[in-house]
């Protein structure tokens, strides 16, 4: 199972379609930024209507989408983040493919969702720095947008 997402992850950032390559895997780089939001909204054993609201609005601004895109990709991204086992298959196509900035911005956004529900667990602070560390982003930089992210949620 595991196996399968994986390739269906690895084939769409990949792809090669004459179609539209750059649409499959920015898709592909969605579902995983996605996949990773759910995975620190359930960190808590708590997936709570906040979170799951405050991980909709992110998807619709941060990536540009609908409303019912929106939902739609946070639908299957839960359902590949039942199946998962950890969050190396997720982290790796968005390590290889994104900018230092793109993985601030992802990591800026997984802060969001951990605190959606008003308060920050310690199961949610691990993943977000666990994330954050596969993402090779700065533990400075990750500090500051942890603070933003409290400020915001207050």
């Amino acid at each position: 199972m595991i196996r399968k997402l994986l390739e269906q992850v690895t084939s769409a950032v990949t792809a090669t379609s004459p179609e539209d390559p750059a649409r499959e895997r920015q898709h592909a780089l969605d579902l995983a930024t996605a996949c990773l939001m759910v995975e620190v909204a359930r960190a808590d054993h708590s997936f709570e209507e906040s979170e799951f609201e405050s991980l909709l609005n992110l998807l619709e601004r941060h990536l540009e989408l609908t409303p019912d895109e929106a939902n739609e990709l946070a639908n299957t991204a839960s359902e590949h983040a039942e199946e998962a086992v950890d969050v190396h298959q997720f982290t790796k196509k968005l390590h290889e493919h994104l900018s230092e900035t793109e993985k601030a911005r992802v990591v800026a956004m997984l802060w969001r969702v951990a605190y959606a529900d008003g308060r920050l667990d310690k199961f949610e602070d691990s993943l977000v720095l666990k994330i954050s560390d596969l993402l090779y982003v700065s533990r400075g930089l990750v500090m500051r947008l942890k603070h933003d992210a409290e400020v915001g949620a207050r």
